[in-house]
Order: C-alpha cells, then sequence, then structure tokens
C-alpha cells in the first residue's frame, strides 16, 4: 500500500483490513475482515479455524514455559504459516488492503520493572501469501512507555460500543476476563476505564481438560457446572487473590491463572472430595464472583449496561451466574454483542483490524489512562511491502 492509499484511507473512503487473533485459550484463531475508517468499523466476514492437535500442543508448552529455545523458533513460524494457510483459505477472492496479526501470547508480565510480553506467529508469511502490509507485535511499545501492554481493545470498544448518555460496560469472556467501561453520561468525552478483571474461561477449560484427559476442551455450556455445588471455603480463598483488589490499570494471564492456580485447586478438590462438577461449578463462580468484585471496587459510577463478548458468553450458566452476582436481573441490561452484529468472538480481532488501520495512518492506538503507559504511542511494527 502507497501513501497516497495511506491518505485516501484517513481522509476518504474506507479500507478492507483483516485482522486475526487467538487468544489465551489456545483453541483456535478467528479471523475478521472489516471496512475500516478512523472512527468507524463495518464487519464484512468473520470465521475460525481450530488449531490442529499438533500445533495446539505445542502452543501450549510453550505457554507453561516447557519448549527450548530453538523449538520455540520452529514454532514461530510454524504458527506464522499457520495463520497465513488458514487467512488465505477463508479470504477466497476477497482481497483486503492491510492486516492486523496479534499472534498468539505465550507470556505476559508487565507489572514488574524488567516487564515483559510475547507473542509467536511470524508476520512473513502473511505478507507474501496475501502481498498485503502486515501489522503485528501491538503490545511492546506499550510495555516500552510503561504500560500493561493490555488491554488494547479499548478504542474498538468505544468506536462500536459507546453510546452518548449512557454508562456502558463491555467484557471479554476469553480466557481472561477484560472489561471496558465506557461512561458518556457528561460531556463530549467518555469516562474510560479498562482492565483484566481475573480468569474467565482459562481455569474452567484447563480443568476439564486436566480432569478428561484431554478427550475434552471447555464445559460447553456450563452442563457440568449446572450439576455441581459451589464450595464456598474454597470460594472464599480464591476470592480473596491479591490480584482482583489490585488497582487498574492492570493486566493478567496465564502466568497467574493457568497451571500455577489449578494445580492446588485440583489438589484441594482430592482433600475436599468435591467431584468434578463440584469443582466447575466453583471456579465458574469464581469468575462470576471476580468479574463483579473488580466493578464494585474500581468502577464507582452506577452501572447501566453490560455487553457480554468472547466464548464465554456462550456458556449460559456462566452468564447467569454473572448476572445474578450484577442484579441485572432484566434482559435489556444484560445482552451480548451478538444482538449488536457481531458475533462473540469477532470482537477481538476485528479490533486489531482496528489498531492495524490506526498504526498505518500514523496515530496512535494504546490509551495511557487505561494502559498505565506514560504517553500515545503508535502500537505495531509493519511487515511486508508498503
Amino acid at each position: 500500500m502507497t501513501r497516497s492509499q495511506a491518505n485516501m484511507a484517513l481522509n476518504q473512503r474506507p479500507l478492507l483490513v483483516l485482522g486475526i487473533m487467538s487468544g489465551t485459550s489456545i483453541d483456535s484463531v478467528d479471523f475478521a475482515v472489516c471496512s475500516v475508517r478512523e472512527c468507524a468499523i463495518v464487519l464484512r466476514q468473520y470465521w475460525q479455524a481450530p488449531f490442529p492437535g499438533w500445533l495446539r500442543r505445542r502452543l501450549v508448552e510453550a505457554a507453561r514455559g516447557d519448549s527450548r529455545s530453538h523449538e520455540l523458533a520452529q514454532l514461530h513460524h510454524d504458527l506464522g504459516r499457520f495463520y497465513a494457510d488458514e487467512a488465505r483459505r477463508g479470504l477466497g477472492k476477497r482481497k483486503p488492503c492491510l492486516v492486523g496479526l496479534h499472534g498468539q501470547t505465550i507470556f505476559h508480565r508487565p507489572a514488574t520493572h524488567n516487564a515483559a510480553t510475547f507473542q509467536l506467529g511470524e508476520p512473513a508469511y502473511l505478507a507474501e501469501t496475501l502481498g498485503v502490509p502486515v501489522v503485528n507485535n501491538f503490545r511492546a511499545a506499550d510495555l516500552a512507555a510503561g504500560g500493561q501492554g493490555a488491554p488494547l481493545a479499548t478504542l474498538f470498544h468505544k468506536v462500536v460500543f459507546g453510546e452518548i448518555g449512557r454508562h456502558v460496560c463491555i467484557n471479554n469472556l476469553g480466557g481472561i476476563s477484560n472489561v471496558t467501561s465506557l461512561d458518556w453520561r457528561r460531556g463530549q468525552k467518555p469516562n474510560i476505564s479498562a482492565f483484566d478483571t481475573g480468569p474467565a474461561n482459562m481455569l474452567i477449560d484447563l480443568a476439564v481438560q486436566r480432569l478428561t484427559q484431554g478427550k475434552a476442551r471447555m464445559d460447553a455450556d456450563g452442563r457440568w457446572a449446572r450439576k455441581g455445588t459451589v464450595c464456598e471455603e474454597l470460594l472464599a480463598k480464591w476470592m480473596r487473590h491479591p490480584y482482583f483488589f489490585q488497582k487498574p490499570p492492570k493486566s493478567t494471564g496465564r502466568e497467574m491463572f493457568g497451571e500455577r492456580f489449578l494445580v492446588p485447586a485440583l489438589s484441594e478438590m482430592k482433600r475436599r472430595k468435591l467431584s468434578k462438577f463440584d469443582l466447575l461449578a466453583t471456579f465458574t463462580e469464581l469468575t462470576a464472583r471476580s468479574i463483579v468484585l473488580n466493578y464494585r471496587l474500581h468502577l464507582p459510577a452506577k452501572l447501566e449496561r453490560v455487553i457480554l463478548a468472547g466464548g464465554g458468553a456462550a456458556n449460559s450458566f456462566l452468564v447467569e451466574r454473572i448476572r445474578e452476582q450484577f442484579g441485572l436481573l432484566h434482559p435489556g441490561l444484560m445482552e451480548t454483542c451478538e444482538a449488536r452484529g457481531w458475533p462473540l468472538q469477532s470482537v477481538e480481532p476485528a479490533a486489531f483490524a482496528l489498531l492495524a488501520f490506526y498504526r498505518f495512518i500514523g496515530k496512535s492506538g494504546n490509551m495511557p489512562a487505561t494502559t498505565g503507559a506514560r504517553r500515545a504511542v503508535l502500537l505495531g511494527q509493519v511487515s511486508g511491502k508498503c
């Protein structure tokens, strides 16, 4: 894409941008093709590509820290080729002008003096296969500016879901739960807060995989958790986790709420003679209550609407528990992003399509008030011909 085309993108017609996201659950890749302007984005196509078993196993090992350096290098390129093959297959004859590639996070530790984040997936294969520039490595610039490198979907949430005169919260239920609060009840600009609240699907999924020896990957629609009884004593212990009480900006991941949390939880399960249903019910309740606790501690504004996105929003039992904890019993006060025309798992890839567009037109994509960065910065590095 030439600079004149970039100027056209900024001033005239929208650009067609492909966003690609694979989250902390490490189960599949989400692709979203969007028409993008600076302050508007429209979904044109969405599809999902499950990771083949051989690739998923290696990604999980990498996220656990079980891979050696040469294995990581090989995986980085194998994943890049997988992204490119699935993008070409899903696009068919459609031709985007630009790609935003998040990549697969295998390490994210932001709140230290030697903060680091790392996403796998070599972008050169997408650039070569599609013949367009690819923006990737979005989180590093914010981290270098003193931020958490997350959350980065806030800009998209503001553009798509913000409502003048209302306080709206968008809560993505992926492996990790993150919220964007858009309080637009006063003034021309919303008061924005965004942060990770803690686990969403991650502990539930990991427990299912461990308890079934990998035969199942998730508690589909919460059917197993619905059969269980919450262990209130164990839940009370978990709810004292210091992360929930940490003030934003904050972000978390598998390093805190992955196997490190799961293994002692499984030991507690055996010691207390809990069934697998009880454990999953308790993990599900942990997600619901920790979300609501974070809202009450860190979002003082009166809540008027919650929009749920991500794979966890398809878990009706989890949604029921969140709704009851909030006390949002009126159907109109809590809805999924599907009601707004966005499939549950399309929001995150679309967010990186928008961020890629911002990078290409030379505009910052982070919001320092939410990530903790010292300043607004350009997010992402560009691979391929511009």
